[in-house]
């Protein structure tokens, strides 16, 4: 395996930041991973696995190994007339792997449809849209333990997802590297959701009235494609920041002040939508040097001129934190992981 030095990630990352990281190299295979970090070379530096690079944002070279897991293949296994587990390797891109189970007819993850990024990458975050999270198929995955390079099976509850996040995120982030994942998926009674977005207007317009799972994943990317910018045009990490949920005494507070706020209660909690948030707040297509905030969708954060460096990126959003903090007294997280 060739491991390459000084490389160049700008082709790595779907903000299109020119950073290099010292050392980098695709593996192929688990063999080969475990090869990699069993090299004593290998062991002296910091150690980043990178999936599609559509979820980070590098405000500096980096200073050591960078891996991109490039694992393929994807097995099916019927469990009855209306079940099937399918696992795919973590080096599958996302959508790609949602298209080939909508080509067998097989449902539950139509409405996660054009989300950028690898299959592996998918869990640590719970990816979601449209009222459909990676949890709510999910059977288990297969993981090396950075430690011990010990293969080990993670099922739903060890996962112990939350909102945009999971165990990879939290206590177990840096100690794990996703192998594969597993869903149950649905062959004929599935469950159609189209109560979400404007999946149902989009539906409309198709001239749909009983969809099928194919039509509600061509209504999702419709409404994707018309509102969010291909990475490959403009470089961006999709949704850059967390809906916030607030506490429902500090909502109505707030709602006192903006009663149209749109809000999704959620027990004790309630969900704002960022977007809105940051909208009131006239960062809509607002551009500040290389960065910009999309004119369309005021959530994603996009590398306008090509030329912006990670930590311009980084300090754009750390002004609208600050900015929605101030008018609202909320707090906006980031959603993409900042190296």
């Amino acid at each position: 395996m060739d491991i390459l030095e000084n490389y160049s990630l700008k082709n790595h990352n779907t903000f299109g930041v020119d950073v290099s990281a010292k050392y980098f190299a695709e593996v192929k295979s688990l063999d080969a991973l475990t090869q990699i970090l069993r090299n004593t070379s290998v062991q002296k530096f910091k150690l980043l696995f990178l999936g599609g690079g559509s979820n980070v944002l590098f405000t500096q070279d980096f200073d050591g190994v960078v891996l991109q897991l490039n694992l393929k293949g994807i097995s099916e296994k019927i469990l009855n007339d209306n079940e099937v587990l399918v696992t795919s390797q973590a080096g599958e891109n996302w959508h790609e792997f949602v298209q080939f189970c909508l080509n067998k007819n097989y449902g539950g993850l139509e409405n996660l449809s054009l989300i950028p990024g690898n299959v592996g990458t998918s869990p640590m975050q719970n990816i979601g849209a449209y009222g459909t999270e990676i949890k709510d198929r999910f059977v288990s995955c297969k993981v090396l333990n950075l430690e011990t390079l010990v293969v080990e099976i993670f099922n739903h509850e060890k996962c112990n997802f939350g909102y945009r996040e999971s165990i990879f995120k939290r206590e177990g982030k840096g100690k794990y590297v996703i192998l594969d994942v597993t869903f149950k998926l649905t062959r004929k009674d599935h469950l159609i959701k189209t109560e979400y977005g404007a999946i149902q207007s989009e539906l409309k317009n198709l001239g749909i009235e009983n969809p099928t799972i194919q039509e509600v994943s061509k209504a999702v990317i419709n409404i994707r494609q018309s509102k969010l910018p291909d990475p490959k045009v403009i470089g961006n990490a999709g949704s850059f920041f967390k809906n916030p949920s607030i506490p429902m005494e500090q909502f109505l507070e707030v709602q006192k002040l903006y009663p149209e706020m749109p809000h999704y209660p959620n027990g004790d909690l309630v969900k704002v939508p960022a977007g809105w948030l940051i909208e009131q707040c006239g960062w809509k297509g607002k551009q500040i040097g290389n960065v910009a905030s999309h004119e369309l969708q005021s959530l994603v954060i996009v590398n306008k001129t090509g030329l912006a460096s990670g930590k311009e990126i980084y300090d754009f959003s750390t002004t609208i934190i600050e900015s929605v903090r101030e008018k609202f007294g909320i707090d906006l997280e980031r959603e993409v992981n900042i190296i």
